[in-house]
């Protein structure tokens, strides 16, 4: 498989500023340090991108910097190369482990724990520290499976309730197709998503109108009557997800951004989910109408999804 190499070199004139921040960046990327200013990542355009503009603040500071793409060491197999970026990130997965075990013994020792906001707090703080390394966890290391299945135990401690889980009723798509859907005026993160799941899975010429009452003939989703709308502790968007029974992990972890921003329990602390909602907002603030919400949104949701299904792609061929 190919390689990126980065090598760079700074003045020793420098201070230790510009090597302590370049240090934390590569850091950041993940990228394996095979000796000293010479770093190596996988040759993906995102890390062939991150390189390039490192490479550009190195030669900003007059340090010598150069990316180059290889197709293998000499003396170094691939297999272990891999090995070694797994055990960075085995390191690293082990420290969140750790800290969970202790945030779950904590938990089951009944100290009513579960209430507390603090403990969210810091659910939600691992649970972002494992979606960091996740992010350059490139060649899926098995420790990261394991750290993310204790911290959702925890998460489904915290979160259980003592109703059954709720059950929602199967939609087939094809009684679906050229009909008209409504929602309320202003559509936010749940009614955005679903407008493209409905264009996306459902129906590409579906007619969405924006209204606070439906007309008979009309398919309302995320208002109080009809199938699609919250149920239980589900936004409309998860409800209507695995009504249609859309079984895409993508379009479940789109389901938990959704989830997050529209219902802020704490949930799924996601990486995405900052960004998303501060490009929502201001879309609100901007005072766009109906339809140019539902048209940004819909491109939105296309981009996010096409996204994560090319990190997911991009895993499988690893």
């Amino acid at each position: 498989m190919d390689w990126l190499v980065f090598c760079y070199s700074l003045s020793s004139k420098l201070s230790s500023s510009p090597r302590v921040a370049l240090w934390r960046r590569l850091r950041r990327l993940g990228a394996l340090s095979l000796t000293r200013g010479v770093y190596v990542l996988p040759a993906r355009e995102e890390c062939k991108e991150a390189l390039q503009w490192l490479a550009q603040e190195v030669r900003q500071v007059q340090g010598e910097a150069l990316v180059m793409r290889v197709e293998q060491f000499e003396g170094m197999a691939d297999q272990q190369l891999i090995d070694l970026f797994r055990r960075q990130r085995e390191e690293e997965y082990a420290e969140i482990d750790s800290q969970a075990a202790e945030l779950e013994k904590a938990i089951g020792a009944g100290k009513n724990l579960q209430d507390h906001p603090e403990v969210q707090d810091v659910l939600a703080k691992l649970h972002r520290c494992h979606a960091d390394i996740a992010r350059v966890d490139y060649f899926d290391c098995p420790e990261g499976i394991r750290a993310a299945t204790r911290l959702a135990r925890i998460e489904q401690t915290l979160f259980a309730k003592p109703t059954s889980a709720t059950k929602i009723a199967p939609a087939d798509r094809d009684e679906y197709r050229d009909k008209r859907w409504v929602t309320r005026p202003r559509p936010h993160v749940d009614r955005l998503a679903c407008a493209w799941l409905i264009r996306r899975f459902i129906d590409p010429t579906a007619v969405i109108r924006y209204a606070t009452r439906p007309k008979p003939e009309e398919i309302p989703f995320d208002m109080e009557s009809g199938q699609f709308s919250h149920q239980g502790n589900l936004c409309t968007f998860e409800t209507m997800r695995l009504a249609f029974q859309l079984d895409d992990p993508d379009l479940q972890t789109i389901a938990q951004i959704v989830h997050e921003i529209d219902l802020r329990d704490g949930r799924y602390p996601l990486p995405e989910i900052a960004g998303l909602d501060a490009v929502l907002k201001g879309w609100l603030l901007a005072g766009l109408s109906d339809a140019e919400l539902e048209s940004h949104g819909v491109a939105l949701f296309e981009g996010l999804h096409a996204m994560l299904a090319s990190h997911s792609s991009a895993k499988v061929l690893m």
